[in-house]
């Protein structure tokens, strides 16, 4: 597993790897380095080809690709997603209890976990009460905006 500073060191990379794309023009930028490989490719080199596509504004969002594996949620789960990208944690420190854990209830309002960006500690608190069913991520994983953190059945 990386370390934290390892982690924090490859999100500081593929935010300026955006920036060289958004600057450059081009489609898609790979870079390797020390074993990890970042592939950047902007919404236009993403999106299937239609025979009359539109030319790609310049300045237009990039979105970079990135395949996320999670599981398929089952029939009337809630989901708790990241609200910003970051390391996730389970709980306040290495020796505390986890805020939730599968199985156990939550309510809305309680945080479940900690993100931390830009060496700031946020925490992300339930929009729901009910029983937790899934953790979608590990303790010291990088999550994306938006990425599914647990899931709850809701009461």
């Amino acid at each position: 597993m990386a370390s934290r500073e390892e982690v924090t060191d490859l999100v500081a990379l593929i935010d300026r790897l955006e920036r060289l794309l958004e600057r450059s023009g081009l489609d898609e930028l790979e870079v390797e380095q020390a074993g990890t490989t970042v592939v950047l490719r902007t919404a236009a080199a993403v999106a299937p080809t239609v025979a009359a596509s539109p030319a790609p504004v310049e300045g237009a969002a990039l979105e970079p690709f990135l395949v996320i594996d999670e599981p398929v949620r089952e029939r009337g789960a809630h989901v708790i997603g990241a609200p910003l990208t970051g390391l996730f944690y389970r709980s306040p420190s290495p020796d505390a209890e986890p805020y939730v854990r599968e199985g156990g209830q939550v309510n809305a309002g309680q945080v479940i976990g900690l993100i931390e960006a830009m060496k700031l500690f946020n925490e992300i608190k339930s929009d729901v009460t009910g029983t937790v069913r899934h953790i979608a991520v590990g303790d010291g994983d990088l999550v994306k905006a938006k990425e599914t953190l647990i899931e709850v059945d809701p009461a």
